[in-house]
């Protein structure tokens, strides 16, 4: 079956009590029980499972091709509870450009727990090779990176990490299983903010994992959300549920128009430097070519040859573009990076990130246009 229906229909079926064709939401946080105690349903309690919670991992798994997903609050909540699952003592390879959330754990909660987190080039294998030590236990990979959208050969880092006995965990969230399958690349675990594509509209919050794999690891991080809390709610997971049956129409969109913003601003003077694996000139294109279908995703980055203060008024300048952080949604978004993420952020001063949306790319192409001319 092809994504574009998969997306349409899995995890989705007629209700058999009404018939409806839309999926039911179920609020309730507690659950029946017969008179022996057995769960009328299936369902306990809300922050074991939901019918809600549960339908959309259902139709999340086969869309990685994994064969478990679990949902959880946010991107952020289901990456601290796959870390928070490994043994103390653990070492774990993160990339030199993480999303600056998990950066920021890895320096302040990391040593609580026990782990030992490490920066490394992850589009160099040989600095990947060198990095791994007998204690690795679980190599994080972004590709497209956030927000410097450096790409990253998945089956190769993949295959270090099993030689040395680590798991590897994908942020797709970027690319989306429309363009990208880490799963099929020999990865085994894929991360998603599914606040971003899957929601697709700048409504709602939520993160997934999708395992390769039922096993042991799955059971681990499902047991430690059970216990911490980190469920998603039943209307985020409706949301994110709707949100897919149009993911692959919408992303397909906004990945032909990034491409064309992106080929306009690679030639535009006031721009030093563009990051969009879909150009010819970025070091990973052949990579990206290689690994991902269909697009190379909806994010761009620019450096801006007037520096910082540059970069921050042609931001302001922007009329079409709307000025917020987070990506994914029908709208195009523009930020400048560094001030989103903060003081302790390492990201480049003069970097504008862009999200791209619904919109005609000409329109895009020309707000953008005036917004640095000035």
């Amino acid at each position: 079956m092809r994504f574009e229906t998969l997306a349409v229909h899995a995890g989705h079926a007629s209700d058999p009590a009404t018939g409806a064709v839309a999926p039911p939401l179920h609020l309730s946080t507690t659950f029946a029980r017969d008179v022996a105690g057995v769960p009328l349903g299936g369902h306990t309690y809300i922050r074991e499972s939901n019918p809600t919670q549960s339908q959309l991992e259902a139709a999340l798994a086969p869309l990685e091709g994994g064969e478990a997903a679990l949902v959880f609050a946010s991107g952020m909540a289901a990456g601290i509870a796959l870390l928070q699952s490994l043994p103390p003592g653990s070492h774990v390879l993160l990339p030199d450009d993480v999303y600056y959330g998990f950066r920021v754990a890895g320096q302040e909660l990391f040593p609580a727990w026990g782990l030992h987190a490490e920066a490394v080039a992850m589009d160099d294998l040989a600095a990947v090779a060198a990095a791994l030590r007998p204690e690795t236990r679980l190599v994080w990979i972004e590709s497209p990176s956030n927000p410097l959208l450096k790409v990253v050969d998945v089956a190769a880092v993949a295959r270090l990490a099993r030689a040395a006995g680590a798991v590897s965990v994908v942020d797709n969230t970027f690319a989306t299983p429309l363009l990208q399958r880490p799963l099929t690349l020999g990865a085994d675990v894929v991360l998603h903010s599914t606040t971003k594509y899957f929601g697709g509209h700048s409504d709602v919050q939520g993160g997934a994992l999708i395992f390769a794999r039922r096993e042991a690891l799955a059971e681990r991080v499902d047991h430690l959300r059970h216990i911490t809390g980190g469920v998603a709610s039943p209307f985020n997971s409706w949301l994110v549920l709707r949100g897919l049956r149009t993911l692959a129409c919408r992303m397909a969109v906004q990945s032909a128009n990034a491409l064309a913003v992106a080929r306009a601003l690679e030639g535009h003077p006031a721009v030093a430097r563009t990051f969009y694996p879909g150009l010819e000139k970025h070091p990973g294109h052949a990579i990206a070519a290689r690994q991902m279908t269909g697009g190379f995703g909806a994010i761009i980055s620019i450096q801006v040859s007037g520096g910082e203060e540059a970069a921050v008024r042609a931001v302001g300048r922007a009329a079409l573009f709307t000025r917020a952080t987070s990506l994914g949604g029908v709208e195009s978004l523009i930020e400048h990076r560094a001030s989103s993420e903060g003081p302790a952020s390492r990201t480049p001063r003069d970097l504008i990130r862009l999200s791209i949306g619904l919109e005609h790319p000409d329109d895009l192409i020309a707000d953008l246009a005036q917004a640095l001319d000035r």
